[in-house]
């Protein structure tokens, strides 16, 4: 890498802007569950709706933001995006201010939030191919990757204390906060961005809304990768919300106890992502993708061993350790890998498919296994979630894939 990683001062607001927003999400970590339960007193079937319901319309929404994103400064998408959150975001404090606050609005809100975040991830990783040529981005996804795990470190516990102190809708108001600097920051950068390509036809049509699965699918090597990391995540999420449900009711885990067990092993994504890059020159891209995804999938069949009491608890620290860590390592190669097995002028339809899938993929598995959890008992659910997590290294590519050749248009613009 050239000038000792010096990615240049666009990418340094870019990345300045994500750490931001991702601090402010994890300090608003588990407020409109905490908001649905003790203002507006709902039940478990509302909490549940909150997050599952609220995921998947938000995907629904974002369906055709993907193609409409393509064709359009990638910048000011990123700009509307955050300011998009920042206002939607705003109106919870305001309606709880005026006494107006109601659950519609948490879940209209969650909608707004989810679809404005698919958005956003899928402008954003058009902007930094456009930004950084091609060698560099391993660096900068494993730099956002780090920045990622750093904040779950950090956030959760900020965001415990100020909810404790000021409730928590104090950390919305951070969360909304964080968008508004996120969206100026991204301002500052720069204008220096290509203008993509006009399309022939001038209006989308209704086939356009499939063109990134169309891609996906098309592509010998994205296509497993992509069931793998929908299966992949969705299963690690359902479990997880049934391992608070153990922790914290069977076990009689305190509040405390629980944070603690997913707060510290994110150092292990923090160091993950750091090694990412010299594992990928040691043993190459595919090597370190194949075998970082592997074992990734063998940690969470432990959880289905937790049991009372400092054991239980350093069960859980360790599981979820070795795992960040593969994921930390996983997350910037697959990220990378992704980026540059897609053509440029594909870049926004193809993540805009891939966050879309993955969030309705994981609201519907979350959804599955709270099911199962009722009837088979969270323990023997979350066993089944890790013994099919087994299966997913299978989804991984097979071979590594041969360079993405760009058409000349899009070299040039680079």
């Amino acid at each position: 890498m050239r000038n000792g990683h010096r990615l240049g001062r666009r990418f340094g607001w870019l990345w300045g802007a994500y750490g931001t927003s991702a601090l402010g999400t994890w300090l608003a970590f588990g407020a409109f569950p905490l908001i649905a339960i003790r203002v507006l007193h709902a039940g478990p079937a509302e909490v549940a709706a909150l997050s599952s319901v609220g995921a998947l319309a938000g995907a629904a929404v974002a369906v055709p933001l993907g193609p409409w994103v393509e064709f359009r400064r990638k910048r000011p998408v990123l700009i509307g995006s955050d300011l998009v959150r920042f206002a939607a975001l705003l109106t919870i404090p305001a309606a709880f201010a005026l006494g107006a606050l109601s659950f519609v609005q948490l879940l209209l809100v969650s909608v707004v939030v989810a679809a404005a975040d698919i958005t956003f991830r899928a402008a954003s990783g058009a902007y930094l191919k456009t930004l950084l040529p091609a060698e560099d981005l391993l660096v900068a996804n494993a730099r956002f990757e780090s920045t990622a795990w750093t904040t779950t470190i950090i956030g959760p516990p900020l965001g415990g204390a100020a909810i404790g102190l000021l409730g928590p809708v104090a950390t919305v108001v951070a969360d909304a906060v964080s968008f508004l600097l996120s969206a100026l920051g991204i301002r500052a950068a720069g204008d220096q961005e290509p203008r993509p390509e006009r399309r022939e036809a001038a209006r989308m049509r209704a086939g356009d809304l499939l063109d990134g699965w169309r891609y996906i699918l098309a592509d010998a090597t994205l296509r497993p990768l992509f069931f793998n990391t929908a299966l992949f995540n969705g299963l690690v999420m359902a479990a997880d919300a049934l391992l608070a449900v153990l922790m914290l009711g069977q076990l009689g885990f305190t509040p405390w106890q629980y944070g603690l067990a997913f707060a510290a092993p994110a150092i292990g994504g923090l160091l993950g992502s750091r090694l990412a890059r010299p594992l990928v020159t040691r043993f190459g891209q595919h090597q370190v993708l194949v075998v970082a995804g592997t074992l990734r999938a063998l940690w969470p069949i432990g959880l289905a061993f937790l049991g009372p009491g400092t054991g239980g608890l350093l069960l859980v620290m360790g599981v979820e350790l070795g795992l960040i860590f593969c994921c930390g390592v996983f997350n910037p190669v697959y990220a990378t890998y992704r980026l540059e097995r897609t053509a440029t002028e594909r870049v926004a339809r193809t993540l805009s498919a891939w966050s879309v899938t993955t969030k309705a993929s994981t609201a519907l598995l979350t959804a599955a296994w709270g099911v199962l959890g009722g009837l088979l008992g969270p323990r023997p659910a979350i066993g089944l979630a890790g013994v099919l997590l087994l299966a997913t290294p299978l989804l991984l590519p097979r071979r590594a894939a041969a360079p993405l050749a760009e058409p000349e248009s899009a070299r040039s613009r680079a």
